[in-house]
Formats: C-alpha cells, structure tokens, sequence
C-alpha cells in the first residue's frame, strides 16, 4: 500500500518561512513525478510545484516562483518544499502528490488529474 506523508506544516508570521517533507513508503517512485498541492478554504485545489525523479528538473506555479523550492532525497523517498518569505495567501492545505509520468515537460504534470497518490495534506497558516 502506497502512502505519503506529509509534515512540517505551522502557523507563521508573513515574511517566515516553513519546511514541508513528504515521506513515501510502499514502493519506489523511480521515474515518477512528485508534487505539491495546496487548497485555500473554499477554493479549487492549485498546483504549487513539481519535480523529476532525478531531482534535475522543477516547475513552479508563478504565485510561488522565486520564493519557494522543491527538492528530493531519493535514498530517504522524501519531497521537501522550502517556502520562504511567505504570505498570507499562502495559507491552505499542502497535499503531496506522486505518480506523474515525465513527458519532456513538468507542465504536463501540473493539473490533479497526472497523479494516482496523495497524502493528507498538511496546514500551513501565515497570519498578517
């Protein structure tokens, strides 16, 4: 059984920061695409961020471009989301996702429906 694990979420002053970690079990992600997530209070559930297997390639929503990172451990199966000057519409529910097929371009691993695997989601609060 798949599973993702989502943690690092908090309550934050705009302008901090926050570490997401998404720790996978169950099996291997080789070759698969793994992603970030997030839903504000009665909003659609937007695409935040994405990156390859290798760790090489990244894609970024222009809402958080520049200001947050994605990054992996492979040998740890873990996704980070580094989120730094952070502000208060960054607050919502971080989900990760994985099971994105890599076509040549990670914006094709940009909308829900390119994942098979979710966590359950992590809060992320930035008060003003």
């Amino acid at each position: 059984q798949v599973q993702l694990v989502e943690s690092g979420g908090g309550l934050v002053q705009a302008g901090g920061s926050l570490r997401l970690s998404c720790a996978s079990s169950g099996r291997t992600f080789s070759g698969i695409v793994m992603g970030w997530f997030r839903q504000a209070p009665g909003k659609e559930r937007d695409f935040v961020s994405a990156i390859t297997w290798s760790g090489i390639s990244t894609y970024y929503a222009t809402s958080v471009k520049d200001r947050f990172t994605i990054s992996r451990d492979k040998a740890k199966n873990t996704v980070y989301l580094q989120m730094n000057s952070l502000k208060p519409e960054d607050t919502a529910v971080y989900y990760c996702a994985a099971g994105c097929r890599y076509t040549g371009s990670l914006s094709t691993c940009s909308t829900q429906s390119g994942y098979d695997f979710w966590g359950q989601g992590t809060q992320v609060t930035v008060s003003s």
